[in-house]
């Protein structure tokens, strides 16, 4: 990848080009703010200046709303009852009570914190990551046993699936290993999202890249994966 800029008005913007198998331009702001475009070689840098150009109004305005409001979600968070976190799509309010047995789990409506000393920020902190971990073991895990069956007449089995916290990406498929890699935070995602994710990452072991064959069968498979990663990219990001 190739690091460019350009200046619209007066506000310099910087994006990577990578050159792909691709159909289309491909312009995505990733969940670490950075922007990528991804086009075919034939395409003349010149080109794909201008169509950065044309979605400056845009690119700025999305990025300027990830600067404001994640560094203040990350400063505010402190995991007292009122909170509101997401969890598959929905904000949910915090409840945080007093109990000798340390535990989260969510009952109408609300995330319930359960924990021996409320004032322990360091405990409640890991027993809310710990519970995202669960959730997104098993929702994850519940995604890809039904995108699976899709995938099986495509002779593509079933792989392992791992969980972690990414930066700059959903999701990632490991072809040696037979695993796909889950960004942790999609937890945070609606359902229809999650499959999404999961089943672009198992397409990618029938094409391991994305060129025009991959994307026809996601199309084929999925025709409104456009609108699912636009609410990632543009909504549950700015959760992160």
């Amino acid at each position: 990848m190739e690091k460019h800029q350009i200046h619209y008005g007066t506000q310099p913007i910087d994006f990577w080009i990578e050159r792909k198998d691709v159909k289309n331009v491909n312009l995505n702001i990733k969940p670490d703010m950075s922007i990528a475009v991804s086009a075919n070689e034939k395409v003349p840098l010149s080109f794909i200046y201008d169509f950065v150009k044309s979605k400056g109004s845009w690119i700025l305005k999305n990025v300027k709303q990830f600067e404001d409001v994640l560094p203040l979600k990350q400063s505010e968070r402190e995991y007292v009852s009122g909170e509101s976190f997401k969890y598959l799509g929905k904000q949910y309010r915090l409840r945080v009570e007093p109990s000798t047995e340390e535990k989260v789990k969510y009952f109408r409506g609300f995330i319930h914190l359960l924990v021996s000393d409320p004032t322990d920020y360091c405990k409640k902190e890991q027993l809310m990551e710990a519970w995202y971990n669960e959730k997104a073991y098993k929702v994850f895990g519940e995604s890809l046993n039904k995108m699976v069956v899709v995938m099986k007449k495509y002779g593509v089995d079933k792989p392992a699936l791992d969980i972690r916290v990414m930066k700059a990406r959903w999701g990632s498929a490991h072809i040696d290993n037979k695993t796909i890699l889950i960004n942790t935070e999609l937890i945070k995602a609606p359902k229809y999202c999650i499959d999404y994710v999961i089943l672009h990452e198992l397409i990618h072991f029938k094409y391991n890249n994305h060129s025009e064959s991959f994307y026809n069968m996601l199309f084929a498979l999925m025709p409104d994966w456009e609108k699912r990663k636009k609410i990632l990219d543009e909504e549950i990001v700015r959760e992160l």
